[in-house]
């Protein structure tokens, strides 16, 4: 039986260039906890020097990392999975500390991290070549697969072990080297914590780097670097679109892989189990503070069962505990920082504002918004079309199932979705029928696997997380032919 292992320290400094230190640019940051502001760890943060200096780091490291042997990288693989095994309950409070996370959200992001280093375990066997058929008589058509060489990630504060580690490990298991830029509210959990996990693990020195520093900073510099063939994005629409520009204004352009925000509905049709329907709706509106991507922002009830279902989810929003994270009781805890609270207490005001009712008022202590429940909602309010990213929940009534799947796909969003019904097959042919990149039948929008394509439609982002779809965005593919036996030329 193992040991628990000692705790990691030097968790203050950067991790560039294989070396634990403090950025260039010579301005602090305190990383503070948001529930009572304890300052976590003061970190010195990068300039572009030290973008350049990762970025060079990375593209030496990488062309020999690209020639290690299958089985080199899918060792290092399953032992970045034993340290997170390990590790477990020291990276579960972290993330607790760091982004307000209750535990059973903490649990959940730490296991998903964890799983997509193991599925990245087999990846370096899955990068599969062709040979392809030819009417050149003599001639062979050979596909090879090859990673693509520096990919640069960028996460976001709200799930950030697990949606840097989405990246990170593909990418590292195909043979790529990375460069990791994590947000500024989490640069611990969303970074420093991956690179001592994958250095314990004996990754060699230069394959990864985390860069902390200000978007006005190096923002632009870290996307528009010459080095990165890919930039990995999880974040707001908005960033996201100045990304996309960036990486393919034809100075150099980038492979790009986006997962932007999200308007995510839950439609409860008329023959819906109410009291499921109400846990699924509980749970995907509230879960990380509502904090999530895949969060249910929008919950469509049919008119029929509209009265008995608002019943039952006020009472159960009502009843939910709102606190310190660390407490086991608590299924609430704060939002990441003041611009989140005081955007989402101008929401709160907008709402009433446009008519939506307040069916249930929740107060603001600290940063610790207990739930807000609105009915009367207008589909096309702010409240409706907007991704609200807070414990606000908006009840739409639907006339019927047409009425529900016409709300459903009003929004410029398109991540997640969810539909409740007692027939799995209506549930099946009105899932097909949302413009949505993922949608679940009687379970909650938040849902996530390693090995399922994760990512959206519309402004909800580009490309695929996970499984055979991240291996494809991250490596290419070079068409190499022989010509076995001599042919005319037609000159």
């Amino acid at each position: 039986m193992s040991q628990t292992p000692e705790p990691y320290s030097g968790l203050d400094k950067q991790f560039i260039a294989g070396m634990w230190r403090d950025g260039a640019s010579g301005e602090s940051l305190h990383d503070r906890n948001p529930y009572n502001d304890e300052v976590l760890a003061t970190h010195v943060l990068a300039d572009k020097g030290d973008v350049d200096e990762a970025y060079a780091a990375a593209v030496h490291a990488q062309k020999e990392w690209a020639l290690a042997l299958p089985s080199e990288r899918a060792a290092l693989m399953d032992r970045v999975v034993r340290i997170f095994d390990e590790r477990h309950d020291e990276l579960v409070r972290w993330c607790q500390l760091e982004t307000g996370s209750i535990r059973a959200k903490a649990e959940f992001e730490v296991g998903a991290a964890r799983n997509i280093a193991a599925e990245a375990a087999s990846f370096p066997y899955r990068m599969h070549g062709e040979i392809l058929a030819s009417d050149t008589p003599g001639k062979e058509n050979r596909v090879y697969r090859e990673p693509l060489g520096v990919i640069a990630v960028i996460s976001p504060w709200n799930f950030p072990m697990n949606l840097s580690n989405r990246s990170v490990a593909p990418a590292l298991a195909l043979g790529n080297a990375v460069v990791l830029k994590p947000a500024s509210d989490s640069p611990i959990t969303g970074g420093l914590l991956l690179a001592k996990i994958y250095e314990e693990a004996g990754l060699p020195s230069g394959l990864l780097s985390v860069v902390t520093g200000r978007g006005s900073e190096i923002g632009d510099y870290f996307v528009e670097h010459p080095t990165p063939k890919m930039v990995s994005f999880t974040g707001s629409t908005e960033v996201g679109k100045r990304i996309g520009a960036l990486a393919t204004n034809g100075a150099h352009l980038k492979r790009i892989a986006l997962e932007l925000g999200g308007n995510c509905p839950l439609v409860v049709l008329d023959d819906a189990d109410i009291e499921q329907a109400v846990d699924i709706a509980i749970a995907g509106r509230f879960l990380h503070q509502g904090q999530i991507c895949m969060s249910t922002n929008r919950i469509i009830v049919d008119r029929s069962i509209a009265e008995e279902f608002t019943e039952q989810f006020v009472s159960r929003a009502s009843r939910l505990v709102c606190g310190d994270p660390l407490d086991p009781a608590t299924n609430i805890g704060p939002v990441i920082n003041d611009t989140q609270l005081d955007g989402l207490r101008a929401k709160i005001e907008k709402a009433q504002a446009q008519g939506a009712t307040m069916a249930l008022e929740g107060s603001i202590e600290g940063r610790v918004i207990s739930p807000y429940v609105f009915t009367d909602v207008d589909p096309e309010s702010s409240l409706a079309l907007d991704e609200t990213f807070g414990p606000l929940a908006p009840l739409i009534v639907a006339a019927d199932e047409e009425e529900a799947l016409r709300l459903a796909n009003m929004s410029g969003y398109g991540l997640s979705s969810a539909v409740c019904t007692k027939d799995e097959a209506r549930g099946v042919a009105f899932a097909l029928k949302i413009d949505a990149g993922m949608t679940h039948v009687n379970d909650m929008s938040v849902a996530d696997e390693q090995h399922c394509p994760f990512g959206g439609e519309k402004n909800s982002g580009l490309g695929r997380f996970n499984g055979d779809w991240i291996l494809e965005e991250m490596t290419r593919t070079h068409w190499v032919s022989v010509q076995h036996v001599p042919h005319p030329y037609p000159l």
